[in-house]
């Protein structure tokens, strides 16, 4: 059945009315990550290759007779999908509609946001989880971060910087416990001395040493492998190695679990996994060179508040597929969120005496550049 335009035009100030509410949830991720719209156009589990070049050496340059055989590189990459598609329906029949009299717009935009906002913190909630990918972590596990300054945001910066990290768009997205640490300390909050009276009066959170700030209600705790302590390393591993032999199984070790070797805690690194003989980790692997014998720390259960290149995490989102020349629905209209930029699709199917209303959205997302992405331990 073709689509008969212009069916939802009336229920447009209801729908924004909805929108207005959802983009003020707190989804910090979404609006902080990259986004390429060519690449949110292939269809669902269709595999995306993002390609990553690695560093390049330089050599001395030679006089010779004919330009020299080398400079070849193998390009690495990640495979990307659009994983998931979803809806959420919104259901009415005449003599519901009736039953309601004038609070029947009201509803239906309460009802709007509702589901929007399911499909929001579902992404929300992807994104978050991509914590166990990243590459190196600061600070103490179950120790709320900002307790008495900012230097967490400073080391954090120093991290990403010495991992090879652009300054240029720098995220820091937090759970709302170190966000109200934030809140409280008294050099944000007086305006003298922050320039601005934003955090004191409204709760905005400022940026920070380069670092643009944003909450997050889709961060939840890590728990810990079961794996506590006397593990050792079972070989000489340099600097640069992802791949460390371990004496003991390492079997209990799960992605994300956070390990450090010997008494060297400045450097914290991410399990990316393992298996009895061997932890993986992200590149850019090992800072320092760790010896044969030496002790292996798991931390304990976090919080995983994550500081990032927006670059280094991507975010597919479309609308739900329809075919070319459309479905059963009477009219489809796309709503974009001003703020997080997801793109809501609302399709209405009329029925016997009823409306079925979808607000749909297909959308896939992956962390492609571990050494730009570090956790900030909560």
């Amino acid at each position: 059945m073709a689509i008969t335009p212009n069916v939802l035009t009336g229920l447009t100030p209801t729908i924004y009315r909805a929108l207005d509410v959802v983009s003020r949830e707190m989804v910090g991720f979404i609006p902080s990550v990259s986004r390429d719209a060519s690449e949110a156009m292939a269809a669902k589990d269709q595999v995306i290759r993002s390609f990553i070049t690695q560093s390049a050496g330089a050599v001395d340059i030679a006089p010779a007779s004919a330009s020299p055989e080398s400079g070849n590189q193998t390009v690495s990459y990640v495979d990307m999908k659009i994983t998931k598609s979803k809806m959420v329906p919104v259901q009415w029949t005449g003599e519901e509609e009736k039953a309601m009299g004038g609070q029947y717009s009201p509803i239906l935009a309460d009802q709007f946001a509702q589901a929007m906002r399911t499909l929001a913190n579902e992404v929300e909630a992807d994104l978050a989880q991509l914590y166990k990918k990243a590459s190196r972590a600061y600070g103490t596990a179950g120790t709320t971060p900002f307790a008495s300054s900012i230097v967490e945001s400073a080391q954090m910066r120093k991290l990403l910087i010495d991992n090879g990290a652009p300054l240029s768009n720098m995220r820091m997205v937090i759970d709302t416990a170190a966000g109200a640490n934030l809140r409280a300390l008294s050099n944000l909050t007086k305006a003298n001395e922050a320039g601005s009276d934003a955090t004191l009066r409204r709760g905005v959170l400022l940026d920070l040493n380069g670092f643009q700030i944003r909450e997050s209600a889709g961060i939840v705790s890590h728990t810990k492998g079961a794996y506590t302590t006397g593990d050792t390393v079972g070989a000489n591993e340099p600097v640069g190695e992802t791949e460390i032999a371990v004496a003991s199984g390492a079997g209990d070790y799960v992605a994300g679990d956070v390990i450090y070797f010997g008494t060297d805690t400045a450097h914290k690194y991410v399990v990316k996994g393992a298996t009895t003989s061997v932890i993986t980790i992200a590149e850019p692997g090992l800072k320092v060179a760790v010896s044969s014998g030496t002790g292996v720390t798991i931390a304990a259960d976090y919080t995983p508040n994550m500081a990032f290149d927006s670059g280094a995490i991507k975010l597919l989102a479309r609308q739900p597929a329809m075919p070319s020349v459309g479905d059963s629905a009477v009219d489809v209209m796309v709503v974009t969120d001003p703020v997080s930029g997801l793109p809501f699709q609302i399709a209405l199917y009329k029925q016997y005496r009823g409306l079925h209303y979808e607000v749909g959205l297909a959308w896939g997302c992956e962390l492609i550049k571990p050494e730009h992405v570090a956790i900030l331990l909560g």
